[in-house]
């Protein structure tokens, strides 16, 4: 996906674009949710003084709004932010793109687990995708373990065997999200700005 930048946005900014498609909301919400106790702080957390950077650089990109302020006795006004609609759709294209590396299951793939767990969305497609995107990468390392010795072939058979517990995970999950469409279809849905991605 292009973006109105030099640079691709990064996983905080991600995030807080993500959430804000949610429903409008105050940067010291968002703050609470990625914070160290938070829902998604737990997974990954993102100090406040990147959220309210990240809400001035998805401005200064047009892909969210501040509509309104709150004030507050405590502490400088509180800015409601609001997705514009190419925000959405950016939120909707990063939802479904696999990770590239396995270093990036932990936090981002989790996060994007995380955040369609919170829509009600089925994230069968993503782990679908994602495991088209890992099945050749452990293919070839296993290649790599064959043909190698000494410390290249503990190497390699650490990085084959980590890439074959992820894919382990990602049928894991797509196994509980297969027995789940019920409890997500029935689930507490909150009204929301954008419409949560279709990943189903």
């Amino acid at each position: 996906m292009r973006y109105p930048s030099d640079r691709p946005l990064s996983l905080p900014e991600w995030l807080v674009l993500c959430l804000v498609c949610e429903q409008p909301t105050y940067g010291f919400a968002v703050a609470g949710l990625l914070s160290p106790q938070g829902r998604l702080g737990r997974i990954w957390h993102v100090p406040k003084p990147a959220i309210y950077q990240a809400v001035l650089r998805l401005e200064r990109l047009g892909l969210v709004q501040v509509a309104g302020q709150q004030l507050t006795s405590q502490g400088p006004d509180r800015l409601l932010v609001t997705a514009t609609q190419p925000g959405c759709r950016a939120a909707r294209w990063w939802l479904r793109a696999p990770v590239r590396h396995g270093r990036e299951v932990q936090p981002e793939l989790m996060l994007k687990l995380a955040l369609l767990d919170r829509a009600g969305s089925d994230p069968r497609e993503l782990l679908s995708e994602q495991r088209a995107e890992f099945g050749p990468l452990a293919a070839a390392l296993a290649s790599q373990v064959e043909a190698t010795t000494g410390i290249e072939h503990t190497l390699a058979l650490w990085r084959h065997q980590a890439m074959s517990a992820t894919l382990q995970f990602l049928d894991d999950v797509a196994q509980q999200a297969e027995l789940a469409p019920a409890a997500r279809s029935d689930g507490d849905r909150r009204s929301r700005q954008c419409p949560a991605p279709d990943l189903g």
